[in-house]
């Protein structure tokens, strides 16, 4: 006798409910093809490759795997995740730029979203929401067009270099703290104070979380991501009280300097910037709430690429000028033969000064902002090179084995500057670092906005605006 809907109790539907699935996930993985997936170490039933992934140095892991399968592209399987992963230029180009419509989306991170940072549009899916805070960052700091920020870069960067003089020793500090004061003066109009400034340790603290919780390999909840349901206080959960702590200081970082930018506004010592300029140029035909919501989710994500990734940067050519004290002394050189002596540069001097030019290139190329790009999404399936690419993938690009590729950069492991040099000018030859940014309609625009001077393809970063 049959069971009418009206009988079934609840184990029964939970039982039937994950047949159904189960039985969707098989045949959608078995979608026939002649087709063999990208090489990668030897999956074993149900679990994959999840206990051979590596969680540590993963970017050179994943480099040598390359080299030991012989193939630019390696497919992992993380308990059913399928991940792929993308190690050289010419790869990372014929998917993430040439295919961009497959590839422009978002894997779902679950510890990024858990830490609070569904909002940073670096993360999100490729979709409306993104679109609609990529456009409002656009027009308000266009990465082609510099010269209204100029005066302000200028006055922090002066008072940072008399710090520099005065405390070397903080000079960590002294970078953050530079940072952070450009970002929130144009972003929100908020002067820093000189010192131990609330929002640049708030964010500080942030990026610190995100840069953990960022790495998409090493929380098993990315696998699997029904985990996230597991309370926090239960026996092995410790990732979950941390994303917890991390969730606290991204929503500090997001929501105290745009309502003290809100305050400045009402009591009419507000100075230009990215949220004064977009609250008083609100549609009152449209939510008001909803535009809210969008100026200051984009003025966080300009707070937070200054916080980070131009902070990294510096920090790496810094290092590199006391590990090289030979390639300090020729940009020295440089500078006092085209400035003179006890001048200062200014940006109107960037073409005269190649080596200089090459020495920001090359810190870049060295150390990337992050070993690996924002994870992509593939949307349905692919095929590359004679390789199966399921549809639901994770697309890792491999930032630090295509910066470090000895095609590409003889000696990938020195830092020499003079690899981007011919005959004392720039030789476009060569290839630009800008890797290091990320790929295709992903690019990091709101970093690449403070280097791109330094990048001859300038075409090449327009048409992703």
């Amino acid at each position: 006798m049959s069971l009418s809907p009206a009988t079934w109790n609840t184990s029964t539907l939970v039982a039937v409910s994950a047949f159904a699935f189960a039985c969707i996930l098989f045949l959608r993985k078995s979608k026939p093809t002649s087709l063999p997936l990208p090489p990668g170490p030897k999956k074993l039933p149900i679990i994959g490759n999840l206990l051979q992934l590596p969680t540590s140095f993963e970017w050179e892991v994943y480099a040598r795997w390359s080299e030991m399968y012989n193939s630019d592209i390696l497919h992992v399987d993380a308990a059913g995740s399928s991940i792929i992963i993308v190690n050289s230029w010419k790869a990372a180009y014929d998917l993430f730029e040439k295919k961009s419509s497959l590839y422009s989306s978002r894997a779902e991170n679950q510890m990024v979203l858990l830490s609070g940072w569904k909002w940073l549009f670096g993360f999100m899916p490729y979709g409306e929401a993104w679109l609609e805070r990529r456009k409002l960052f656009q027009k308000h700091f266009h990465p082609l067009d510099d010269e209204s920020h100029h005066p302000q870069e200028r006055e922090y960067v002066y008072e940072m270099l008399g710090r520099m003089l005065d405390e070397p020793e903080d000079f960590m500090e002294h970078i953050r703290h530079l940072m952070g004061a450009i970002t929130l003066s144009l972003g929100y109009g908020i002067d820093v104070k000189p010192k131990d400034d609330p929002n640049i340790h708030i964010a500080a603290e942030a990026v610190r979380g995100l840069a953990g919780a960022a790495n998409f390999s090493a929380f098993l909840v990315n696998s699997i991501p029904a985990l996230k349901y597991v309370p926090s206080w239960f026996p092995g959960a410790a990732w979950k009280r941390q994303a917890e702590v991390w969730c606290d200081w991204t929503m500090k970082m997001r929501d105290i300097p745009f309502q003290r930018s809100l305050e400045q506004l009402a009591e009419g010592t507000a100075t230009p910037s990215l949220v004064t300029n977009c609250v008083q140029s609100l549609d009152e035909t449209k939510d008001r709430e909803h535009q809210l919501t969008v100026i200051k989710d984009t003025a966080g994500n300009f707070f937070v690429g200054g916080a980070d990734t131009t902070v990294s940067t510096i920090n790496t050519f810094l290092m590199m000028m006391v590990c090289y004290p030979e390639i300090q002394d020729k940009a020295q050189e440089e500078l006092d033969r085209v400035i003179g002596k006890g001048q200062l540069p200014d940006f109107s001097d960037e073409a005269a000064l190649p080596y200089i030019s090459a020495l920001v290139k090359e810190s870049i190329r060295y150390q990337a902002i992050t070993p690996f790009a924002i994870p992509h999404y593939l949307t349905e399936d692919d095929e590359y090179n004679g390789y199966f690419l399921p549809g639901g993938s994770v697309v890792l690009g491999n930032v630090w084995a295509i910066t470090h590729d000895k095609e590409d950069y003889p000696e990938p492991l020195e830092f020499k500057p003079e690899r981007f040099l011919k005959d004392g000018k720039l030789n476009p030859e060569v290839r630009e670092p800008t890797a290091a940014f990320g790929f295709g309609r992903r690019v990091y625009v709101h970093v690449m906005r403070a280097f791109s001077g330094h990048f001859a393809h300038q075409k090449k970063i327009e048409q992703y605006l």
